[in-house]
């Protein structure tokens, strides 16, 4: 790794990004995305066929599986202080072929995410105008395409998921004008979403009734994951995905103001505030309805509807959840953008994908093509299709990152490490063990989903065999600065 203590001379002479974001902007970040179908619908499926009131439990499980995960973000964003995140970090530890295999992964993580995000999104929308009183006309707001699976997609009659495409080509339009503007909308759509689930927590715990509670640990029922200790396991791995989003603070490393003390501040932040907020939703969901009657599409609506001196408060839980899954979407937008930009400044991709735009300085063209297919998938693929291709790279570049702090404590002792993880010898194994743990999991409940990453890693391969080997230097300078 002799090639660490060099610089770099095309990121030292390239076109940066405007640093204007703080502590508060990129904690916002991190709420904005982890914040969103993990709260509003994820908590309700896993207690209603899992772990029952013991999914509290789930919550606490996977928030220290992710916080081992964001200690080894935030110990590479204090060193390597540049957007692309888990992909940068596989670049400095791993070489060029890591890089672009997590790189290529995490375009499952954001722009596939944005894409079933939206469409989610599309279904509240719907829902609270008909709230008022509205309707908007089925054939527009559905996908033309269902089913759990590719192999079983068939066609539904619709025409397109209309409210998916408004959103997205939307949001773009606030990445393209700039970082600062985005952030204060998307600072604005954060407040909204946690304003609604705070006001939940507040209103909803003098009506949590022990007796739904009872009892805590459903018996096991038979198969793996139905209640029991194993429904307490299958169900923190429902819930892990909805700890996603908090590593997207890294993405706008190139954009913090002080980066090497604000993205750990970022991300252990958000990540702190969202489990606390989990994990009081999950009492309060549990608490004031029955929990098995929490599977459907809305649990927040649905259970707070049962306590009779609470339903005006459904209208807002739906506006909260619709600011809190826009949101989702405009941070994956936003964390897709800026790792094309990474890749393509490293010659994996092609230079347009970090063209920076003179007047807003944005990745403008990079925006506009993961924005453009981003609109198509959320026009044509149901929200289950989508998220079923999300995890498996997430925790691929969870892996890398926890993978590579440990090379990088071998490789590189004396690089500066502003913010230095206590213990590392224990919390990036045990990093690496929960996300691969979760990996197999979730191999094993849906095999389908070992070829569909078989499958998209083959594209990948392709794409980088024909022009990302040819082009991307073998390996990257990131942590010259020794202490």
């Amino acid at each position: 790794m002799a090639e660490l203590d060099q610089p770099d001379p095309v990121v030292a002479s390239e076109i940066h990004l405007k640093r204007a974001l703080g502590p508060f902007s990129l904690i916002m970040i991190g709420i904005g995305e982890i914040i969103g179908a993990g709260i509003f619908v994820i908590a309700g499926n896993a207690a209603a066929e899992h772990a029952g009131p013991a999914v509290l439990l789930s919550f606490v499980i996977a928030g220290v599986g992710c916080f081992f995960a964001g200690l080894c973000y935030a110990e590479f964003a204090s060193m390597i202080p540049e957007s692309g995140s888990s992909y940068t970090y596989a670049y400095a530890t791993m070489g060029r072929f890591m890089a672009w295999f997590i790189g290529w992964n995490m375009v499952l993580e954001y722009l596939v995410s944005a894409a079933g995000v939206a469409a989610g999104w599309s279904g509240y929308f719907v829902s609270l105008l008909h709230d008022f009183g509205l309707s908007f006309p089925a054939a527009w707001a559905n996908a033309p395409l269902a089913g759990t699976g590719f192999q079983h997609l068939h066609v539904t009659g619709d025409i397109m998921n209309l409210p998916a495409v408004v959103l997205i080509a939307g949001l773009s339009a606030f990445l393209i004008v700039g970082v600062r503007e985005s952030a204060k909308f998307n600072g604005l759509m954060v407040l909204t979403k946690v304003g609604i689930v705070l006001l939940v927590i507040l209103f909803g715990l003098p009506f949590v009734h022990t007796g739904n509670l009872q009892p805590f640990l459903p018996p096991n029922q038979g198969p793996w994951g139905k209640f029991g200790i194993s429904g307490i396991f299958a169900a923190s791995g429902m819930i892990f995905f909805a700890y996603i989003g908090f590593e997207a603070v890294s993405v706008a490393a190139q954009e913090a103001k002080n980066p090497r003390r604000d993205l750990p501040i970022g991300i252990l932040g958000s990540l702190v505030i969202c489990t606390v907020l989990y994990m009081f939703m999950a009492v309060v969901l549990t608490g004031i309805t029955d929990w098995r009657t929490l599977d459907v599409p809305d649990p927040v609506s649905f259970a707070v509807s049962k306590i009779p001196q609470l339903k005006w408060l459904v209208p807002w839980i739906d506006v909260g959840a619709i600011a809190g899954l826009a949101s989702v979407a405009f941070i994956s937008l936003y964390g897709q953008s800026r790792v094309f930009y990474s890749m393509a400044r490293d010659g994996f991709l092609p230079p347009a994908f970090s063209a920076i735009h003179k007047r807003f300085h944005t990745p403008h063209i990079g925006t506009y093509v993961t924005s453009g297919i981003a609109i198509l998938m959320a026009a044509v693929f149901p929200f289950d299709v989508l998220a079923e291709l999300v995890s498996v790279g997430t925790l691929l570049a969870f892996i890398a990152v926890c993978a590579g702090v440990i090379i990088l404590r071998i490789t590189a002792p004396r690089a500066r490490r502003q913010f230095r993880i206590a213990y590392a010898w224990f919390v990036a194994p045990a990093g690496v063990l929960v996300c691969a743990f979760m990996m197999v999991s979730l191999f094993l409940s849906s095999p389908d989903t070992l070829s569909r990453l078989v499958i998209w890693t083959a594209i990948g391969l392709v794409i980088f065999a024909v022009y990302g080997f040819w082009h991307a230097a073998p390996s990257k300078w990131t942590v010259a600065n020794e202490e």
